[in-house]
């Protein structure tokens, strides 16, 4: 690939996943395969310094700054990364270089890099004043004062004041105090946190201190920021003096004088990943002596004076007990490894995914295997091979049957990997389908939780879809027999229900879980054809011929029409006089001011959620995409738009806030 292509698809890439780890709590990578991803940029950068951009993730420090727990507080001191570094020679270059600029006799300073989130802390005569996010890391971060002094580990007072204080630290979770969140998470139904990093990132963003206080986050300090009324000349030395006036200070570090010493101190460190009660993500070396760190320059993103050495994917040997299959909503059969619980990175796991028949044939995996285990700082773990030396004795690679685990019927498989049950009748895929049915991003319809799709098809009141719509005709059995409540409960849940039959079409199309057709391709198809009916009849090269749909898309929705089950779905749907005309605009496609236009959403906007502003968009025949680049007409920028806004002032594109889109729809034809 040409190396400018390539640097485009990294930059945005990379962009994608940083925001989803600093702004939204809510990785879809491991760390590892964003390093990797990282390195691979630099390297383009280092050999083609031209592709260098504004809004390249070599240039940034970390996330944007969001108003979720409090006001925007400009940096005092940047509160700056660290490079990362994956092997010994670099480590070995690193502490070269020092020596080389700061001489021979200098310290440094090794200690553990906690998973966690970074937060400043100010002190002015001995009282914590404020307490803020590093957000963009140089500009603003977010003000989490309240949500700080209910941290245990956060000192209000100091027992020594000063006039001023400016600490650095890391708020993490230990293992225990994220396993309790999370026990209480499913208690009450709510969808527990993926990592312990995730759930205290969003617990000191969010606006109510007492959640803060239940949930136990820990605090320790790295780093003196600033300080008046104290001389210190060490990072040694700024520890004792902290931990004397009452402050929490990182708990396992070590002085070292050379290279020998500092990578016995990284062993070290990495030998008690598996006995901390907490995740740490690397080790952290740093120049000892504080007044000599100004002679290393920093980057545009990294301190000078320290380095995180990144520790490999940690692995763990397992044994394969069972292997369970399960089938999802579009029949897929997966398989998942159960096996002997093993310790990964701070979390107990005994089941991961095996993917696919492909999968399992590949890595030769048989019942009684000894699996390899891998987690490094990711949400799930993974099997990444068995150890040929341990398995069993005339072991057979394990073969997923052809038949669905749950109705006993045939399953297939198709062009893809995957093995499918194509019973549409499947108990297991009707109550994954009909959740996604009344999901917030298919029919919405409120209060319509997985208990009650469970219960309701167990007793026999759902066999499809459509049932959904005539379920108020069996309201005093429903109430009765208590299966969504009493009277009141009932009535809310078939006023939802009743409410839904109104919705466009598109949103119907999403509900029937056609593979390949998600909500945007929904849109563009009832756009197009305008009733369920004229879709229906539609041919492949009649649905190909939209801008945006493909043929895998186009077979899919075709293939879908044609079985007869789906067709009489399709009329119960109509009896019940659920929509299926789709709101067309009364105005010539050609005269709606967004026609031809391409634009992206990102960030909160006032009064109005992104798929209703991406609806309005719609409506005057605008196109909503995901993700800016040169063929974006404009960027509608909320409160922490993030690295969307970031690349579109980087290719000039235009931003509008919700006010002046607004406004440019006001004198348009009515629709």
């Amino acid at each position: 690939m040409d190396p400018a292509q390539r640097a485009k698809q990294l930059r945005e890439v990379l962009n994608h996943h940083s925001d989803l780890y600093y702004n939204q709590d809510a990785p879809e990578i491991s760390d590892q395969e964003y390093d990797g991803l990282m390195r691979e940029l630099k390297a383009l950068e280092k050999v083609h310094p031209e592709l260098i951009t504004p809004d390249s993730p070599t240039q940034r420090v970390g996330g944007s700054a969001k108003r979720t727990a409090g006001v925007l507080v400009a940096h005092r001191v940047p509160m700056l990364s660290m490079q990362d570094l994956f092997t010994q020679e670099e480590v070995d270059h690193f502490i070269s270089d020092c020596q080389e600029k700061l001489g021979e006799g200098i310290t440094f300073l090794v200690e553990t890099k906690i998973d966690g989130l970074s937060m400043a802390l100010r002190y002015e005569n001995g009282n914590l004043v404020t307490a803020i996010t590093r957000g963009d890391g140089r500009t603003f971060g977010e003000d989490v004062t309240a949500n700080a002094k209910v941290i245990d580990d956060v000192a209000v007072t100091l027992r020594h004041p000063i006039p001023y204080l400016e600490l650095r630290g890391e708020v993490y979770m230990t293992d225990a105090a994220f396993e309790a969140v999370n026990e209480r998470q499913e208690l009450l139904g709510k969808k527990p946190f993926a990592n312990p990093r995730n759930c205290a990132a969003g617990t000191l963003r969010q606006l109510d201190a007492a959640v803060t206080r239940e949930r136990h986050l820990s605090f320790f300090v790295f780093n003196v920021q600033d300080i008046q009324g104290k001389d210190l000349s060490t990072h040694e030395e700024a520890y004792a003096y902290l931990k004397d006036c009452g402050v929490t200070v990182i708990a396992h570090y070590y002085v070292c004088k050379n290279r020998e010493e500092i990578w016995k101190a990284i062993q070290a460190i990495g030998e008690m990943r598996g006995e901390l009660p907490y995740d740490i993500d690397g080790a952290v070396i740093k120049v000892n002596d504080l007044a000599l760190r100004a002679q290393l320059k920093d980057t545009a993103k990294n301190a000078g004076y320290q380095v995180a050495y990144k520790y490999p994917p940690e692995q763990k040997e397992t044994v394969l007990r069972e292997i369970e299959l399960s089938v999802g909503r579009t029949g897929k059969i997966t398989p998942t490894a159960i096996f002997d619980p093993v310790r990964l990175c701070g979390t107990t796991v005994s089941r991961c995914t095996l993917h696919n028949q492909d999968f399992i044939t590949k890595l030769g995996i048989c019942l009684g295997s000894t699996l390899r285990i891998e987690k490094s700082g990711e949400v799930i773990p993974k099997c990444v091979g068995v150890v040929p030396e341990k398995q069993p004795p005339d072991a057979q690679v394990f073969q997923i049957p052809m038949v669905c685990p749950v109705c006993g019927e045939p399953a297939v498989r198709e062009d893809t990997a995957d093995i499918k049950c194509v019973n549409l009748n499947c108990p297991a895929q009707l109550e994954r389908l009909i959740g996604h049915f009344v999901g917030r991003n298919a029919m919405d319809i409120k209060g319509f939780g997985v208990v009650y799709v469970h219960d309701l098809i167990a007793e026999g009141y759902l066999k499809d879809v459509a049932d959904i719509f005539t379920l108020a005709e069996h309201r005093e059995a429903l109430i009765q027999k208590g299966i969504v409540g009493k009277e009141k409960n009932t009535d809310k849940l078939l006023a939802a229900i009743e409410k839904a039959k109104a919705n466009p079409p598109d949103r119907l199309l999403t509900g029937l879980g056609i593979s390949n057709v998600g909500r945007s391709a929904a849109q563009v198809l009832m756009r197009h054809f305008g009733t369920l009916d004229a879709l229906v009849q539609a041919s492949e090269e009649e649905m190909m011929a939209i801008d945006d749909i493909g043929p895998i898309s186009a077979h899919c929705v075709y293939t879908y029409f044609r079985q007869p089950h789906n067709l009489a779905v399709l009329q119960k749907l109509k009896a019940a006089g659920v929509n299926l005309v789709q709101e067309v605009a009364q105005a010539p496609e050609g005269d709606l001011p967004l026609f031809g236009k391409t634009v992206v959403i990102s960030g909160t906007l006032p009064g109005l959620s992104r798929e209703e502003a991406a609806a309005l968009i719609q409506r005057y025949g605008g196109k909503v995409t995901g993700s800016v680049s040169k063929k974006t007409s404009f960027l509608l920028a909320g409160e922490g738009a993030g690295s969307k806004l970031e690349k579109a002032h980087a290719l000039d594109i235009p931003v509008l806030s919700l006010e002046e889109v607004q406004a440019m729809l006001e004198t348009a034809p009515e629709s």
